[in-house]
């Protein structure tokens, strides 16, 4: 059986495949705690053998733009001065290596198909979490929350954020077809209804933040280039004057309370104090990547057991900035600083221009949804997690020139080689 290569890795032509790829990796990500190591493999097996497709496209962005792994080597090369130097290793190399999946996803994935797929996903996903119907007691405020499938409801949170934002993405921008769009809205439903189950405040206010800036931008399209800079500069000006008009009235202790939460975030602010007192100790490079949250070290237990985490896993300091400090130290932290700057200004730059602004508004939107949820949650810094997948697609992605960004544009990419036939034919694959 032959298979056009086409269908594997050149966006706007592999929807089939690269829709199911996503799909599955949004299920690996969700429940790969329940599933076992075979989910990871599963994860691994939908995006590393396009390399043997066509090596050259799939690896190409690495190439040019070797600062996407930055923090993944730096991750790495903690292993020289870590606590527990094989647990370091372990998990740098697991990071790295879920880097390159995500930018191999995002060289051969685009919007409409990231969005197909994440959309599969999170029903299948939601659904059964649904259908479980698991709730978990909260000792520090005495309540229950409902986690479905999950072992958090922050975590249920987040893929029911992601769940309304690109169903309505996708209903709003990437499809005419009614049937798509009933589909899409049924999956936003379901969402919601999860993200309000879920009582997670941090996804319950990210959500609406991430939707009302993707609106707001969408509608500088219908001006003139220059007109959007005068807009978007005047928007920027009128939502810092609110946002500092808000703490002047003490709005932020009107949103805690409408959410039951206390001024200490439910015990964050005691976590991040003590989080940068650990951060104190090694400022530089950190204690090592993965390195703090270990089993039989003092520090790690002591907080695990204030906070009533009797499993001794799964725990951070609800601040990726913190947890990157303590754990990489400001080198790290500005590693993991510079691919949302890199992301904001590369999508600005796209929004505010002439050209497609499809999927540079996705991005923004989704960049949002992670710088909100970066000061409370810990997303981005860990291997097999939705959040780190989606912030290096995003980057990645955003690099890509125009060209590569329309369809057909794979086979376009490639220059033509002596040593490799023009129809780029191998065994078994037919252009």
């Amino acid at each position: 059986m032959r298979i056009r290569k086409s269908s594997l890795v050149e966006p706007g032509r592999n929807t089939l495949y690269g829709a199911f790829a996503v799909a599955v990796s949004f299920f690996v990500f969700a429940y790969s705690f329940r599933i076992g190591q075979i989910s990871i493999l599963m994860y691994y097996a939908v995006w590393l053998p396009l390399v043997l497709v066509d090596y050259r496209f799939a690896l190409g962005r690495l190439a040019r733009s070797p600062q996407l792994l930055a923090f993944a080597f730096l991750a790495c090369l903690s292993y020289f001065w870590s606590d527990v130097p094989d647990v370091t290793l372990r998990a740098a190399l697991q990071y790295l290596t879920h880097v390159v999946c995500a930018v191999i996803a995002a060289r051969v994935i685009d919007a409409r198909t990231l969005c197909i797929g994440a959309i599969a996903g999170i029903a299948v996903i939601l659904g059964y979490s649904m259908l479980q119907g698991g709730y978990v007691y909260d000792a520090l405020d005495g309540s229950y929350s409902f986690v479905g499938a999950f072992g958090s409801k922050n975590q249920l949170g987040f893929y029911a954020s992601l769940g309304v934002l690109l169903g309505c993405y996708f209903a709003l921008f990437l499809t005419r077809s009614r049937i798509a769009r009933l589909l899409a809205l049924g999956v936003v439903a379901l969402s919601a209804v999860s993200l309000v189950l879920s009582q997670s405040a941090t996804s319950m206010l990210a959500t609406p933040a991430a939707i009302a800036m993707v609106i707001a931008i969408a509608g500088l399209e219908a001006f003139s280039p220059t007109h959007r800079r005068i807009f978007f500069a005047a928007g920027l000006a009128l939502a810092g004057t609110a946002v500092l008009a808000a703490l002047n009235v003490g709005a932020v202790d009107m949103v805690l309370g409408a959410f039951g939460k206390d001024s200490t975030l439910t015990g964050r602010t005691y976590l991040w104090q003590q989080g940068i007192d650990a951060a104190a100790n090694t400022p530089l490079l950190g204690v090592g990547y993965a390195a703090y949250w270990v089993q039989g070290f003092s520090e790690a237990e002591r907080l695990w057991n204030e906070f009533y985490i009797p499993a001794r896993t799964g725990f951070h300091f609800h601040n990726t900035y913190i947890e990157a400090l303590v754990e990489t130290g400001y080198v790290g932290a500005v590693m993991i600083v510079l691919p949302l700057l890199a992301i904001l200004r590369l999508c600005i730059a796209r929004l505010l221009s002439d050209g497609d602004w499809t999927e540079a508004l996705l991005q923004t939107g989704l960049l949002a949804l992670l710088v909100i949820r970066s000061f409370f949650e810990v997303d981005i810094l860990q291997p097999y997690v939705i959040g780190s997948f989606l912030l290096y697609y995003c980057w990645a992605r955003a690099k890509e020139p125009a060209a590569l960004r329309r369809p057909g544009s794979a086979a376009d990419w490639r220059p033509p080689s002596p040593s490799i036939p023009s129809n780029g034919i191998g065994p078994g694959i037919q252009a």
